[in-house]
């Protein structure tokens, strides 16, 4: 695995463990965030907010199907197994799209996200 899917699969071990910090580290202070169909944020300060509201105390299960990088882009797909404190389960398939700053020790500049919640 190279240097750059190793990070990639870091960062998205670090949004199912709350592990901001991580996230923070690796993005660029003016990192554009787009979760299709839904909102866009922008800086580094709104989504340090954004991750801080998003519930890391359920239980998640993830797996990766690809992780493809080539020079300032990369991709990343898999799904995520999500248990609530009651015991419900939810699933979704999610595919990120990363435009880093730099070839060489970049940091994320540009994230677009793909979930679909998978249905039974």
């Amino acid at each position: 695995m190279s240097q750059k899917e190793d990070l990639l699969k870091r960062f998205n071990e670090a949004f199912g463990t709350g592990d901001t910090d991580f996230i923070l580290e690796n993005v660029t202070d003016n990192i554009v965030w787009r979760m299709a169909g839904e909102t866009t944020i922008e800086g580094k300060d709104n989504v340090k907010e954004a991750l801080e509201s998003m519930n890391s105390d359920l239980h998640h299960e993830l797996s990766f199907s690809n992780i493809i990088t080539h020079g300032v882009t990369a991709a990343v797909n898999g799904t995520i197994h999500l248990t609530k404190e009651d015991g419900e389960r939810t699933a979704f398939e999610f595919c990120d799209v990363y435009k880093f700053n730099k070839f060489k020790d970049g940091k994320i500049k540009e994230l677009t996200s793909y979930v679909v919640e998978m249905k039974d």
